[in-house]
């Protein structure tokens, strides 16, 4: 098929998948009120494909073929940077929210690359076999990708086969000659009332008795027994002069439910090799930190953006404790883009496949969520409290309100009412609305949360090399 068209993507999806918004199942997600915003939102990604401004960076040509850059296995840190370039720039086009239907697909297919070659090695080739013709599959047919594997969990004190019922995390039920009959549910899954594959991958290392639980696989959305439970999360309606990204930007997370559902064996990836399952979760971790970082740039290109012209609009970019505040948040942005940079560069070749530097890649990601609350409130400090007391958008062009908004909302020169409030409409879209906390929520948990990171730039150092320096001019021999 090659390169789809946004409409091609759109027309895919409505395949009859179990997609539940409130308790009703949705009959087309391209239709829905609020599913259809993050349709209409991840189309970016096709568009962007066959816009003469991105064409270069979002497509690779190998002799006659083309497809889309996420699908290219990196070979080194060139490959990365564009890879990250591709991300920034589409979440830049998204108003600063990830489109994400192919970056975190493609980054379980490097993930599954890598471990594919492992079990090769340790004697079962079947999974790599299997592995390249789903890559090949994905590729050639444009397909979004959606990955599952955050497992619910329960008590989280507690193994998988320590909980009160056995199906909190998702296992098999059923071995098949022809395949294997899986149950459970997933959470946090993105994108995944919009793509056209959904790929589970095991979220923690397992144990001997964890067995079943030991599992890795791809499905198509409209598989009988999948369903998905939309989140209402930020649905209420909203104009776009008050809420000019959310309006018009959204993504979508599911309770992903697998209701005995059956796999065929050519989308089996893992299955029961439990020396495996907790390696294959943090090497898709590597890849989708990089991702995460990526994407998290143009929301601190705007905040910093946001903040400077909000300060020129309030007449206070000249006094000193702001200029602070406007270099802090420079340097946060370019602390962590050079980081992701630096990351990608030094990368390492693995089985094939280019790794980002996952030192840098995990103190990137731990900069900036161990950062991002602070940016927030520097930004709505520097905008003001009309954040949320200002004036509504029908206040504006009311004949009995609409002069009293223009008279007395107005800024410093060059800022009359409209536009400030465009701007303290943008800063509070994004610092102080729905939108705004889904954001800071994202920023402490998405790709694994403050101690995930901690823990693996903690493995990562080379505390036993600096340590050794350190006894060394301490005279300790």
């Amino acid at each position: 098929m090659g390169l789809r068209t946004a409409e091609q993507y759109k027309s895919s999806l409505r395949d009859g998948r179990a997609v539940f918004f409130r308790g009703e199942r949705v009959a087309d997600v391209t239709a829905h009120p609020v599913i259809g915003i993050a349709v209409e939102h991840a189309a970016l990604d096709y568009r962007m494909a066959h816009d003469p401004k991105y064409r270069e960076l979002a497509v690779v040509k190998e002799g006659a073929d083309e497809y889309s850059r996420y699908y290219h296995i990196p070979q080194n840190g060139d490959d990365l940077l564009k890879r990250s370039r591709l991300i920034a720039a589409a979440t830049r086009e998204g108003a600063t929210l990830v489109v994400l239907i192919k970056e975190i697909g493609t980054d379980a297919i490097l993930a599954l690359r890598i471990i594919g070659e492992r079990l090769a090695a340790a004697g079962k080739p079947e999974y790599r076999e299997r592995i390249r013709n789903y890559y090949r599959n994905c590729r050639d047919n444009d397909l979004a990708v959606a990955v599952a594997q955050t497992d619910a969990k329960g008590d989280r004190a507690l193994g998988p086969t320590q909980q009160d019922h056995p199906d909190y995390y998702v296992r098999i039920v059923e071995e098949r000659p022809d395949g294997i009959v899986v149950r459970g549910a997933k959470v946090h899954t993105s994108v995944s009332t919009n793509t056209n594959e959904v790929i589970v991958l095991p979220t923690r290392a397992m144990r001997a008795e964890d067995k079943a639980y030991a599992v890795a696989f791809a499905l198509p959305i409209n598989t009988p027994g999948l369903k998905l439970l939309a989140s209402p999360h930020g649905s209420s309606h909203k104009n776009d002069f008050e809420h000019p990204i959310s309006a018009r930007h959204k993504m979508m997370e599911t309770l992903t439910v697998f209701d005995d559902v059956f796999v065929p064996r050519e989308r089996v990836f893992l299955q029961g090799e439990i020396d495996f399952a907790g390696l294959l979760a943090l090497t898709f971790v590597r890849f989708h930190r990089f991702t995460a970082v990526s994407y998290k740039l143009p929301l601190l290109e705007l905040m910093a953006g946001a903040g400077h012209a909000i300060a020129e609009a309030n007449g206070i970019s000249r006094a000193g404790h702001v200029r602070d505040k406007l270099t802090h948040l420079a340097a946060y942005h370019t602390t962590v883009r050079g980081l992701i940079e630096h990351a990608a560069r030094s990368c390492t070749l693995e089985d094939g496949v280019a790794v980002p530097n996952t030192l840098l890649t995990n103190v990137a990601k731990y900069h900036f969520a161990h950062n991002y609350h602070q940016a927030v409130q520097i930004v709505q400090d520097l905008a003001g409290g009309l954040l949320v007391t200002g004036p509504a958008a029908e206040d504006l062009t009311s004949e009995a309100t609409g002069a009293y908004v223009l008279k007395y909302m107005g800024g410093a020169k060059g800022f009359d009412a409209e536009k400030r409030l465009r701007l303290l409409n943008l800063i509070g879209d994004l610092t102080s609305s729905d939108f705004g906390g889904y954001q800071e929520v994202l920023a402490v948990h998405a790709e694994g949360g403050f101690e995930a990171e901690k823990l693996q730039a903690y493995r990562e150092y080379d505390f036993k090399t600096v340590a050794a320096y350190a006894r060394k001019l301490a005279g300790i021999t």
